[in-house]
């Protein structure tokens, strides 16, 4: 069964990453066993610290829900290797009448071609100008005809060559010897089959019969075949054992990948409109078929939005994708569904407590683990409680899911805020907590660090703020802002990049040098987003 997937924001925090394992874990202990956690960027260092400290591996890393020709249910035809006989794949494309072609591969699984049965009809066609087979292997002429080499100078032989031959009654004379490079089908015909050997042609086929106890002993380099089919049907299988190699289409292929989007493969498909085209995988390994028809219905990736309702901040082709439930704790955003679906959005401080209500309203307790990286969940997202965001409900859930997981919060707190940012680029801190926001026609990017000791941050301002302007550059934003939280201060340090005005107007201060100290804002969802909404209209 296809996953869904249940994904927090981009950049993720650590109450996205956990809220995401969480509620899989959840729906899969209600039976819904294809929930997979998923994440939309790198897990940033205190979110792994969460990880490691209970035990957790990171949630699967995903790019984009586009719908992919992995999505579609295209043909899985058998995959035909090169040396295959002409009569073995036409005998699979009569068995399979949905399939348009079957893939030709090469030894080490790789696109050759693909036979159809106009190939195949335009080959038998040919047949007519040209009655001769060309180092056709003899396992092949084995296989078509059911036939086994029956004398000592045949085990010895590779591939078979050399133009086919009826014998007819020995009226037609010595003549037919007169060139030994051939291949001769005969029944029970001593003569014809005496003169055969003597003149050493390259192949005798005996139709429904033994050679005789008097030919046996014959010196000869013909290599002789049995088969339990009569002269007439040997005569027209035996051309059915060319390899399809031969005959199938090689030239101006065109195929796809696993992970292409639909959306541009239609575009192809329409341009070069062809009956149907290989799919290969990462290792372009031939994985089926495709045609116009796969197109038409094709399954879109499921998803679970949590910590997030805004597009700007989900995965890249959430537009294609069928979005199943939403549980969040910011405001209300832009994401429209074609269908209803549940949505539990709560004023709280973190989603990893709107979680666990739900763990408690079906009656389920996660496990120990899974309780205390919750616990550190809500302590991250609600700044070991001081966030303007955090309720009392978020205070007495945390305690819930520590005594389950029986931890500290104190020292859980402490051990996540203190953990250092020595060793990080200034690209890394501005990116360990980063959105972007669309603000009444204002660009917006807001990154928060939190930390117990702001000093040491603040040393490299001139090196952040350097940063913030390539940022800003690249991402055609107005404003670009770091929210340096201090647990200890109860306060936040804004860097900025932009009008010194607009920060100005927005949080009543006076800005020095594109840094401002703001007492007792903790909050970029609650403090910070609203006042520059408010100021921008």
């Amino acid at each position: 069964m296809e996953p869904i997937y249940v994904t927090g924001h981009q950049n993720p925090d650590t109450d996205s990453i956990v809220a995401a394992i969480a509620y899989a874990s959840l729906r899969n202990a209600l039976g819904d066993k294809e929930y997979t956690a998923a994440c939309l960027g790198r897990v940033s260092d205190e979110t792994q610290l969460v990880l490691n400290h209970f035990g957790f591996e990171p949630p699967t890393l995903i790019t984009n829900v586009y719908t992919q020709i992995q999505d579609l249910d295209f043909d899985k035809p058998p995959i035909l290797n090169a040396g295959v006989t002409v009569d073995r794949a036409w005998n699979e494309l009569q068995e399979r009448k949905e399939l348009r072609a079957i893939p030709v591969a090469n030894n080490d699984g790789t696109l050759l071609g693909l036979i159809s049965r106009e190939d195949i009809a335009s080959y038998n066609m040919g047949l007519n100008n040209s009655s001769a087979l060309n180092k056709v292997p003899l396992f092949n002429v084995l296989s078509v005809l059911e036939g086994k080499v029956i004398n000592d100078a045949g085990e010895y032989l590779d591939t078979v060559s050399g133009e086919v031959v009826l014998a007819i009654p020995e009226s037609r004379g010595p003549g037919m010897f007169s060139n030994s490079d051939c291949v001769m089908i005969c029944g029970h015909q001593p003569d014809i089959i005496r003169k055969a050997l003597e003149n050493n042609i390259n192949c005798l086929i005996l139709c429904k019969t033994e050679l005789p106890s008097e030919l046996a002993e014959i010196k000869t380099d013909t290599c002789i075949i049995y088969t339990p089919y009569d002269a007439y049907k040997a005569t027209r299988l035996i051309f059915q054992s060319t390899p399809i190699g031969r005959i199938c289409l090689r030239k101006d292929l065109v195929s796809f990948h696993l992970e292409d989007r639909v959306d541009l493969v239609k575009e192809m498909v329409w341009k070069y409109r062809k009956p149907c085209y290989a799919i290969l995988d990462e290792k372009e390994k031939i994985v089926g078929i495709l045609t116009r028809y796969h197109l038409l219905r094709p399954r879109r990736k499921r998803v679970v939005l949590v910590d997030h309702n805004e597009a700007s901040q989900s995965v890249p082709g959430l537009e294609e994708a069928d979005i199943l439930e939403i549980i969040d704790h910011h405001r209300l955003a832009d994401i429209q569904t074609a269908n209803p679906i549940f949505v539990r959005n709560e004023p709280v401080g973190s989603t990893n407590t709107i979680i666990a209500s739900m763990f408690q309203d079906k009656g389920l307790i996660p496990s120990e683990k899974l309780a205390g990286m919750m616990a550190a969940a809500i302590l991250s997202d609600t700044v070991m409680f001081k966030s303007p965001t955090c309720t009392v409900r978020d205070i007495r859930t945390a305690e819930r899911m520590a005594r389950i997981a029986n931890v500290s919060l104190d020292e859980l707190g402490e051990k996540i805020f203190s953990e250092s940012v020595e060793g990080k680029t200034a690209d890394e801190l501005l990116h360990t907590d980063y959105k972007e926001f669309h603000i009444a026609g204002h660009d917006l990017a807001v990154s928060q660090v939190t930390c117990l000791d702001s000093a040491a941050i603040l040393q490299r301002k001139d090196e952040l703020l350097a940063q913030m302007k390539t940022i800003a550059s690249e991402s055609n934003a107005s404003f670009v802002i770091l929210m340096l939280t201090d647990v200890l201060l109860e306060g936040s340090y804004l860097l900025y990049v932009g009008d010194d005005d607009i920060i100005s107007q927005a949080f009543d201060v006076i800005p020095k040098d594109n840094e401002v100290f703001l007492p007792e804002v903790m909050s970029r969802k609650k403090q910070i987003i609203p006042t520059l909404s408010a100021l921008w209209g």
